[in-house]
């Protein structure tokens, strides 16, 4: 049985294989919106849907106030709280990366050139 944090980590690698979002694609996501979608996957169900009232008329939207993207990226797995939560983590994951790659840039440290130097190991 994998743990939580291969659990996660498995999930990141599905992300960034599968669709498609690279750590150079995570860079543009500067407002936090990684964080805020990890954040919204946390949550246990009963806590995300809202009702807004659009011409008078109540209209349930079916993802989490604060969603930061689209609605078609929201996507919830009912009844697999664990798949929900390694969406979370690789989200955080991919955040906390996103800010160690802006620090080193800003102290003029060649991010890419590190990554190749592990690739050579």
């Amino acid at each position: 049985m994998k743990t939580g944090i291969e659990i996660i980590a498995a999930e990141r690698q599905r992300q960034i294989e599968q669709e498609g979002w690279t750590p150079e694609h995570d860079s543009e996501h500067v407002n936090d919106e990684m964080a805020i979608a990890a954040s919204a996957y946390a949550l246990p169900d009963y806590c995300r849907h809202i009702v807004r009232h659009y011409d008078g008329y109540p209209k349930e939207v079916s993802y989490p106030r604060g969603w930061p993207w689209d609605a078609k990226w929201w996507k919830p797995c009912p009844g697999n709280r664990i798949k929900e939560l390694a969406k979370a983590g690789a989200l955080i994951a991919a955040e906390i990366d996103r800010l160690m790659n802006a620090e080193m840039k800003a102290h003029g440290i060649d991010t890419e050139q590190i990554k190749k130097d592990k690739e050579g190991e």
